[in-house]
């Protein structure tokens, strides 16, 4: 099976190629050539790596018949952000794929509010990136129900794992957050740390993806979270860190108002976001459609990130 991968080098791209790899799937990686994999590992010597800037093609309509002209069997988009962007792919590969699947996310729902989440609850996206993706999703979904598009969309929660700082207890990308834990220093918490974070292993969200290309006839038509198998409060995420270096975790709380003026204005921003949507997705279907279940529970695919961050230098642990 020869299987294309947009934007395969990122974080889920990392696990997913040496997956498709290891199944015997002949992979292209379409790339702009400006990073190397997350994840090093032997299957990228098997892989061939396409270059080619995606906003600049789109720009001059000719991405869609890149992509076509690879001949792939599957296409799995890791980067589409628009409906336009998923226009110009799906005009070129109609008909002439047997599966393709989008990246989407969980912030297609909007906060949360009755919990857990499915995959049948209104999409009311409140950020620019998750309008851009439900408008993807509606798009695809339609397309497949109306026109027959063989159309997959799986949606990440907090993506992470080993080689880079994953969302942390405050809910921003700090790394001195999890320090101040290891430490055992005072944190400061926005309001009563009752928010709750979603985290999911870049390998799980893989997982995912071949999860649902095993299983082709069930999937196409349909969305699957992809979220670990539990959800975090800011809280109890960071009483948790704690513990791992023999610490209690010494935490105050004080109004997000209060607390964003001793944050830089990027970090506030991001954990206003993360509480905003403070979600708690299902992953009931993928079980019952597609026999999947998340190896990883939210604290296990943290607790990989924050120990690759120790043995790297990037946080410093007792001895």
């Amino acid at each position: 099976m020869r299987v294309t991968v947009i934007g395969g080098t990122g974080h889920v791209g990392g696990y997913l190629v040496p997956r498709l790899s290891a199944s015997g799937c002949d992979v292209t990686v379409v790339t702009r050539g400006k990073s190397t994999p997350y994840r090093r590992h032997g299957a990228w010597d098997q892989v061939e790596l396409v270059v080619a800037d995606r906003e600049a093609e789109e720009a001059a309509g000719t991405f869609g018949e890149r992509i076509a002209a690879l001949d792939p069997d599957v296409v799995i988009d890791m980067i589409c952000f628009t409906e336009e962007s998923a226009r110009q792919l799906v005009e070129a590969v109609r008909g002439r794929v047997g599966h393709l699947l989008h990246c989407g996310t969980i912030s297609v729902h909007g906060p949360s509010r009755v919990l857990p989440t499915t995959e049948a609850a209104p999409r009311r996206p409140i950020d620019e990136y998750g309008m851009g993706k439900a408008a993807v999703e509606r798009y695809l979904l339609d397309q497949a129900h109306r026109h027959g598009l063989p159309a997959t969309v799986i949606h990440p929660g907090h993506i992470t794992g080993p080689g880079w700082v994953p969302v942390n207890p405050a809910g921003n990308l700090d790394p001195a957050v999890f320090q101040r834990l290891v430490d055992g220093a005072e944190l400061a918490l926005p309001n009563l740390g009752l928010e709750t974070l979603q985290h999911v292993h870049a390998d799980d969200v893989a997982a995912l993806f071949t999860a649902a290309m095993a299983s082709r006839s069930t999937a196409v038509g349909e969305s699957f979270h992809s979220v670990g198998a539990t959800t975090l409060t800011l809280r109890g995420y960071a009483e948790a860190v704690a513990a791992w270096y023999g610490r209690e975790a010494n935490l105050v709380f004080q109004p997000y108002d209060r607390w964003r003026e001793n944050v830089p204005d990027r970090d506030a921003r991001a954990t206003w976001n993360h509480i905003a949507h403070s979600p708690h997705c299902s992953m009931a279907k993928a079980e019952r459609l597609l026999g999947y279940r998340p190896r990883f529970g939210a604290l296990e695919a943290v607790q990989e990130s924050v120990d690759w961050l120790v043995a790297h230098g990037e946080l410093t642990a007792p001895v």
